[in-house]
C-alpha cells in the first residue's frame, strides 16, 4: 500500500461527553464540504484510518466517530439494548456537531445507519456514499441467510440461541473470514483485537416492521460493493442501488 503524506494534513483525536471522534484536516483544502464517516458492527473510528489519510492528501476534510460501546467510546447503555435509532441519535448530533452539511459516509451497518438518516433526519446532504452497505430493504432474506449458513454454520447458530453477535467474532480466523481478505493491510490478530460487542437487535431492526426504504430520496448516492464480500453478495447490493437510483460500482 503507497505511504501517505503524513505532511498533507493533522490529525485532531478527542473523546467528548464520552464519544471518541478523529478529524482529518488537510493543509490545503481544496473542498469546503466535509465528509462524515460511520462505521458498521463491532468497528469504531478507527477502521477509516486509511480512507482519511487518502481523503486529506486529496483536499477533503473528515470526521470519524466510535458509537457508544465502541472503541475509545464509553458505554452508556448494555450492548444488549442498543439499536438502529439508538445509534441514530449520535449520528445525528455528529452531523449537527459541522459548520455545513457533510457528505455522509458509511459502512455495512454504518450504510444502514446513513438510510436511517436520510429517512428520519434529513433527505438534503451533499451526497452519501455506502460502502459494502446492509440492503434497503432488509439483512434476513432467504439468499443472505443461506449465505450467512455457508460462512458459519456455527456462529449462526450460536447467535441464535444466546441473542448475541458475540460468536460471529468469536476468534481472529472466524472474524477474518468475514471482514477483510487474505491480502488485507491489518492480521487477523490485530483485526479482532479492535472489535467490540454488537447488539443482536440492530440486524432484527433493519427489517420490517421496523424497517421499510424511503420510496424517494433526493440526496445523490454512490453504493460501493465488494465483488468478493463474504457477508453480502453484489447482486443484493446491485438490487439495492438500482431501488434507490444510485450509482453502482463494484
Amino acid at each position: 500500500m503507497k505511504a501517505h503524506d503524513m505532511d498533507a494534513f493533522d490529525v485532531q483525536y478527542v473523546v467528548e461527553n464520552g464519544i471518541e471522534r478523529v478529524s482529518y484536516l488537510p493543509r490545503q483544502r481544496r473542498f469546503e464540504t466535509p465528509f462524515l464517516m460511520q462505521h458498521g458492527m463491532w468497528h469504531g473510528a478507527w477502521c477509516w484510518r486509511h480512507w482519511q489519510e487518502l481523503f486529506a492528501e486529496w483536499g477533503w476534510e473528515s470526521h470519524a466517530f466510535s458509537l457508544p460501546g465502541h472503541a475509545g467510546s464509553s458505554t452508556k447503555r448494555p450492548v444488549y439494548f442498543c439499536t438502529l435509532s439508538y445509534y441514530l441519535r449520535f449520528l445525528k448530533v455528529e452531523a449537527e456537531r459541522l459548520p455545513r452539511k457533510p457528505v455522509l459516509m458509511g459502512h455495512s451497518m454504518g450504510g444502514a445507519l446513513t438510510q436511517w438518516y436520510l429517512k428520519h433526519v434529513g433527505d438534503d446532504l451533499p451526497a452519501a456514499v455506502f460502502v459494502a452497505p446492509w440492503a434497503s430493504h432488509k439483512t434476513t432474506d432467504a439468499e443472505e441467510r443461506r449465505r450467512w449458513f455457508r460462512l458459519d454454520p456455527l456462529g449462526l447458530l450460536l447467535g441464535m440461541f444466546t441473542g448475541s453477535t458475540r460468536p460471529f467474532i468469536r476468534n481472529p480466523k472466524v472474524a477474518a473470514k468475514k471482514l477483510i481478505s487474505p491480502k488485507a493491510i491489518i492480521s487477523p490478530e490485530e483485526l479482532h483485537a479492535q472489535l467490540s460487542p454488537e447488539s443482536a437487535w440492530v440486524m432484527v431492526q433493519h427489517n420490517p416492521p421496523f424497517w421499510y426504504p424511503p420510496e424517494q430520496v433526493k440526496t445523490p448516492m454512490l453504493w460501493l460493493a465488494r465483488e468478493k464480500d463474504a457477508v453480502i453478495g453484489v447482486e443484493t447490493e446491485r438490487k439495492s442501488a438500482e431501488y434507490y437510483s444510485a450509482d453502482f460500482k463494484v
